[in-house]
């Protein structure tokens, strides 16, 4: 979840283990089974993982994918794949530092590319698609997912709703901007066949929920778990636990003090080359 060069420093620090232990059973789970398993129905002999973050994606396709079907996970954050590579998968795969805006490997090498949440942080989704085109082989297919807007993701909205209050003169809405600011379907159709994709994607919109143990849980994967963390501490590095309380009392009061239950939505994009 983190290929755009601009934003590489703030994968990093605490961030990928908070990310890892929070964030990822919180929202990104239930997204890359779903991924897996629609990787898992083609017939494939090598996969590129774009953005592959923690690994989360990655250890689904080690599990549903054949054994003799190789996988290359790539980030631009290394960071990341050391935390990835450190929880490990239970079959080998091959974790590569990659920029998606220039990707180091040789024209039509790859049956499949795949991408969890990453193309929204893509500076330029034309040129990154073109270079997803380039890799791949004809026939071969592209699937990734982008969040939908935040007011269809309940725990963000609460989470940058309530940051307002703590920072009302300048409030942080990495978010809204990043995360959720690539939703419009009519916009991710242009910049596909922009980078070169003549085929029509299929796009289609998933619902899923979100689960914690408590309010604390997402208050901390938004807060310290993401590159929001480093718009709050820009704004006052004092005042980063403060505002993950505030989140958290925040989520309390919206979904209750015990288990809570938010939905999320994505988008879920796949084309052929």
């Amino acid at each position: 979840m983190s290929p755009a060069r601009d934003l590489a420093p703030v994968f990093a620090g605490s961030i990928p283990e908070i990310y890892d232990k929070y964030l990822v059973p919180l929202i990104f789970e239930p997204y890359a089974i779903d991924l897996a398993q629609r990787l898992a129905s083609l017939p494939l002999t090598n996969v590129l993982e774009l953005a592959a973050g923690t690994g989360v994606v990655t250890r689904r396709l080690a599990m549903a994918l054949p054994e003799n079907v190789f996988i290359i996970a790539s980030d631009l954050s290394q960071p990341m794949l050391d935390q990835a590579a450190a929880v490990g998968t239970h079959r080998p795969v091959d974790w590569r530092q990659a920029d998606a805006m220039q990707l180091p490997f040789d024209k039509a090498s790859f049956d499949a590319v795949v991408c969890q949440f990453g193309v929204m942080f893509f500076p330029d989704k034309a040129r990154a698609f073109a270079e997803v085109r380039r890799v791949l082989r004809a026939g071969g297919v592209f699937i990734f997912n982008a969040w939908d807007c935040i007011e269809e993701n309940e725990f963000a909205m609460v989470v940058t709703e309530a940051l307002a209050t703590v920072f009302p003169d300048d409030p942080p809405r990495f978010m809204a901007r990043l995360p959720h600011g690539y939703h419009d379907t009519a916009t991710i159709r242009r910049d596909l066949a922009d980078g070169g994709f003549s085929e029509q994607p299929e796009i289609l919109s998933v619902a899923a929920r979100s689960l914690a143990a408590s309010a604390r849980i997402p208050a901390m994967a938004y807060c310290q778990g993401t590159p929001l963390r480093s718009e709050i501490e820009t704004r006052d590095p004092s005042r980063l636990d403060a505002a993950t309380a505030v989140c958290e009392a925040a989520l309390a009061a919206r979904f209750g003090l015990a288990a809570i239950d938010g939905k999320i939505q994505a988008h879920v994009i796949s084309v052929s080359a």
